[in-house]
């Protein structure tokens, strides 16, 4: 049963940095594409950086675009989202997914706070 597992989460003050990592366990990590979602409080989940199983191929959501960087280390079974120059709007529970041809999993989330 493949499992991941986000880290790295905590309190930011605006204009910080923070890298959220995710380990993946459980199934063939490098043929899955690899999402990050948020969800801030009162809000949807929604899509903030997609990255391809080759790491060859990244998309963002506007809002976090020039700010945050998606990458993996297949070898570490790992992908990474760092968060660089950061709002108070990108509070949030960040969740990593993995997903290919119909069969995903998603992490439990970490929090990640942005607060002066």
């Amino acid at each position: 049963q493949g499992q991941l597992v986000e880290s790295g989460g905590g309190l930011v003050q605006p204009g910080g940095s923070l890298r959220l990592s995710c380990a993946a366990s459980g199934f063939t990590f490098s043929i899955y594409g690899m999402t990050w979602y948020r969800q801030a409080p009162g809000k949807e989940r929604e899509l903030v950086a997609h990255i391809t199983s080759t790491g060859g191929l990244t998309r963002y959501a506007d809002s976090v675009k020039g700010r945050f960087t998606i990458s993996r280390d297949n070898a570490k079974r790992t992908v990474y989202l760092q968060r660089d120059s950061v709002k108070f709007e990108d509070t949030a529970v960040y969740y990593c997914n993995a997903f290919l041809n119909g069969v995903g999993y998603w992490g439990k989330g970490t929090l990640v706070t942005v607060s002066s």
